[in-house]
């Protein structure tokens, strides 16, 4: 599967739990309804964090994708920040 495209990328590598989650919140709060939120992290706790996140707020995870070093997630705006 191709990743969605993005209006923004967040790099939050070398950051630590909670920083990757917090500024992606940040920057998700810049965008309007339906933008594409690009995060790119290096903390294991985002695989944790992200998924739980979305599930109970309005944004909705995309796509997902991780490599040895890098965890990567696609967030959609929803209508309440």
């Amino acid at each position: 599967m191709r990743p969605p495209e993005h209006d923004e990328e967040l790099d939050a590598s070398g950051l630590s739990c909670p920083m990757p989650l917090l500024k992606a919140k940040l920057a998700l709060h810049q965008l309007s309804p339906g933008q594409v939120l690009k995060v790119i992290a290096t903390d294991a706790g985002s695989v944790r964090d992200f998924p739980a996140y979305t599930q109970v707020s309005d944004h909705e995870l995309l796509h997902t994708f991780s490599d040895d070093n890098h965890f990567i997630y696609w967030i959609r705006r929803g209508k309440d920040a």
